[in-house]
C-alpha cells in the first residue's frame, strides 16, 4: 500500500469490553489491532481513531470512562480522532475533508460493530471512492438473540468483502 493510505480505527472504545455481555473476542481484538497499529506507525501511515458518541446514561455517553478508546489501542499525539454520532464515520462529521488534506485514497478499515458501523462506513467509503481493505480479523460485535457474533462477523466479511472492499487478515496487510 502505497503513502495514500489510511488505518481507521472505528469505536474500540472501553465501553466495548465491559460490562455483562462484552464485545465477542474482545481481548483477541486488541492483540490484532496493537499489531497492525504498530505497523502502520512504523511505516507512516496515518492511523485515524472514530469515536462514538452515544446516548444519554449509555455505555458510550460522550465523556464518561466507556466513551475513552480502549487504553491498549490509545491515539498518539499527531493522530486524527474524529466523533461521530451515527453509525457512518462520514454521515456529519470532517472524516473526509480530513482525509483529502492528507491525500488519502485507501483506507484499511477496523474496528467494531461489525454489523454497524463497520458496515456503514465500508459502504459509505465505497461510495465516496475509496479503496478500501476489510481487515477480516479486525473487527467484532456482540452477540444478539438472533445471531451468535462469529456468524454476523462472518456474514459481514462475505458481504463487504464480495462489493465494498477487499478482504484482507491482519497479517496479510502490508503498509509500504
Amino acid at each position: 500500500m502505497a503513502k495514500d493510505t489510511a488505518l481507521l480505527v472505528i469505536d474500540v472504545q472501553a465501553g466495548m469490553f465491559g460490562g455483562p455481555d462484552p464485545v465477542h473476542r474482545g481481548k483477541e481484538l486488541l492483540e490484532t489491532l496493537k499489531a497492525l497499529i504498530a505497523r502502520a506507525r512504523v511505516a507512516g501511515v496515518p492511523v485515524v481513531y472514530v469515536q462514538h458518541s452515544g446516548r444519554k446514561g449509555g455505555f458510550l455517553e460522550e465523556g464518561t470512562p466507556g466513551w475513552q478508546t480502549h487504553p491498549d489501542v490509545e491515539p498518539e499525539p499527531g493522530d486524527l480522532v474524529i466523533h461521530k454520532k451515527t453509525p457512518c464515520s462520514f454521515h456529519e462529521t470532517d472524516l473526509r475533508e480530513k482525509l483529502d488534506a492528507l491525500g488519502i485514497k485507501r483506507l484499511v478499515i477496523c474496528g467494531i460493530q461489525s454489523e454497524v458501523c463497520v458496515d456503514t462506513t465500508c459502504r459509505s467509503a465505497f461510495n465516496l471512492g475509496y479503496e478500501s481493505v476489510l481487515v477480516e480479523d479486525g473487527h467484532t460485535t456482540f452477540d444478539t438473540p438472533d445471531l451468535p457474533a462469529a456468524a454476523i462477523s462472518a456474514h459481514e466479511n462475505r458481504v463487504l468483502g464480495s462489493y465494498f472492499a477487499r478482504r484482507k487478515k491482519a497479517g496479510e496487510v502490508v503498509f509500504q
